[in-house]
């Protein structure tokens, strides 16, 4: 991250309002909304676009995706033009947190792999294409939605090097560790070849 240099009431604003922001479930909105239910009763139980589209819902799995893209983006777009690029860090970072422990649903949120890419597209739009890139390419390989993040995650920080955006490499290898450990089952399961594949119900 950068050197930080706007004042420290501000920053605590743009946690607190990112975070805000960031919990927002979009997937249990979208899922009550369209009349499919609790999503969190439905296949993995999580909250996000993979599980809402096991409902069969493919527009609602949209929304949900858009929702949780531009939450991550909202938050680092708004802090930057307002308090520049070290809070517009703090602002994805506090968003992602807020996804994964949303305060409106018990802190209990979704894996956040749709608000990380987010994220790092608006924090650094070629490191966050990368990103993007490297999971379609594993999900068009694998089919496996979790394996894809994994992977993408796993390359953000190289691709921030590789790209010369050293300057956001902390957040990269932050959010990565973040998303390993919010899949530690989904790994578990990829290890025993039990992972479901996109698109199974």
């Amino acid at each position: 991250m950068p050197e930080i240099t706007t004042s420290l009431p501000l920053l605590g604003l743009t946690i607190i309002l990112g975070y805000l922001l960031g919990s927002v479930p979009f997937g249990l909105v979208w899922a009550r909304l369209f009349g499919l239910g609790d999503i969190r009763d439905i296949g993995s139980g999580n909250i996000g676009a993979t599980n809402v589209l096991r409902t069969g819902h493919k527009f609602a799995a949209l929304l949900t995706l858009i929702g949780d893209v531009g939450k991550g983006a909202f938050a680092v777009l708004v802090a930057r033009a307002l308090l520049g690029d070290d809070a517009a860090q703090l602002a994805g970072l506090s968003a992602y947190i807020g996804h994964l422990y949303p305060v409106y649903i018990g802190f209990r949120g979704g894996k956040g792999v749709a608000t990380w890419l987010g994220t790092m597209l608006a924090v650094a739009w070629p490191v966050g294409l990368a990103a993007a890139a490297t999971w379609l390419a594993a999900a068009l390989v694998f089919r496996i939605s979790s394996l894809a993040g994994l992977v993408a995650a796993a390359l953000a920080p190289i691709w921030a090097l590789v790209l010369g955006r050293g300057d956001v490499l902390i957040l990269a290898l932050l959010l990565g560790a973040l998303i390993f450990a919010r899949h530690r089952e989904n790994i578990g399961r990829l290890m025993r070849g039990e992972e479901p594949k996109i698109g199974e119900k």
